[in-house]
């Protein structure tokens, strides 16, 4: 398996419905994501930073307990670990609140040797933020450097949408480091103002090779220099959606890892590989959907893992 490296904030999310508190769980968009691959027993090494208090201490013991690598965690002592209000509506999609004290020096450490066909996920409003920025690129600078296949989720929410003119520059830069890019039909109609993934496709066909393009029930889109494949999703009532895109991008790097693609394979997959990928991604959000927590069941993930074992 290719190993995988996540990058993003860790973040403790309160979750709300009707008022009451449902459940809190450390989260964060790579997180998410990261917890998910150590559950299937993949590779993956998670580069972040929180504080050293309580709710970091959680965190960390959260990321060991599920067999994800810290050892690329940041604990800093100035400020403290970053929370999220989550109030969901009756689609049980999620509004944020969020509370944050970051240390003046960010992302204060070294960042891993990356070789050859390692698999790194990065995106959100932290992979933007200006404060922490220059050492994202830095990352990112290495990462594609080594060889590594670089896939990119802007999670770019209306929240941000009047920062969007200062902030487009550097989400285009982001999607020339990718190979992919996997992104929501919301994301995308706050970045380019578009509606569909054609229009997205056309924003985006000089600075990536493969867009997935991700719309609810309405499906999953896949569009590259050669080929276009629209699969569809079952309808489902959703207990929270807070982690549906994590889940499937976890979903599309155990799949790459799984089956060791390489970057230059990655760029010239047939449709049925690329149908097998999206599949799995599918129903490993389908799953999550139907808990509160943010990252994909350890039942099912241990079934997974059998399945995948024989």
């Amino acid at each position: 398996m290719n190993k995988i490296y996540a990058v993003g904030e860790t973040i403790l999310d309160i979750i709300f419905k009707d008022g009451q508190v449902m459940a809190a769980r450390p989260g964060g968009s790579s997180f998410n994501a990261a917890i998910t691959l150590g559950r299937l027993g993949a590779p993956i090494t998670f580069i972040s930073e929180m504080g050293q208090d309580r709710v970091g201490d959680m965190i960390q013991d959260f990321l060991h307990e599920n067999g994800v690598d810290s050892d690329y965690v940041d604990r800093y002592s100035e400020g403290q670990s970053a929370l999220a209000l989550a109030f969901l509506n009756q689609r049980s999609d999620a509004e944020y609140q969020f509370y944050k004290d970051y240390p003046h020096q960010r992302l204060a450490v070294k960042f891993p040797d990356f070789e050859a066909n390692d698999l790194v996920m990065f995106g959100s409003f932290y992979a933007l933020n200006p404060g922490i920025r220059p050492r994202v690129r830095e990352l990112l600078e290495k990462a594609k450097a080594a060889g590594a296949s670089i896939v990119y989720d802007p999670n770019f929410r209306s929240s941000h949408l009047a920062e969007r003119d200062q902030l487009l520059e550097i989400i285009l830069e982001n999607m020339e480091f990718a190979t992919l890019v996997r992104a929501s039909d919301e994301d995308l109609l706050n970045i380019f103002g578009v509606e569909n993934p054609h229009d997205a496709w056309k924003k985006m066909e000089s600075r990536c090779a493969a867009l997935i393009y991700t719309a609810n029930a309405q499906g999953v889109h896949l569009i590259t220099h050669n080929m276009e494949i629209k699969m569809e999703v079952e309808e489902i009532s959703p207990l929270s959606t807070i982690g549906a895109g994590d889940t499937f991008n976890a979903g599309l790097l155990y799949g790459i890892s799984l089956e060791a693609y390489s970057r230059d394979q990655l760029t010239e997959l047939d449709r049925g590989q690329w149908e097998a990928l999206i599949q799995r991604a599918i129903s490993f959000s389908r799953e999550v959907c139907l808990s509160y927590d943010n990252y994909l069941p350890v039942d099912f993930a241990e079934g997974v893992k059998r399945t995948n074992s024989k």
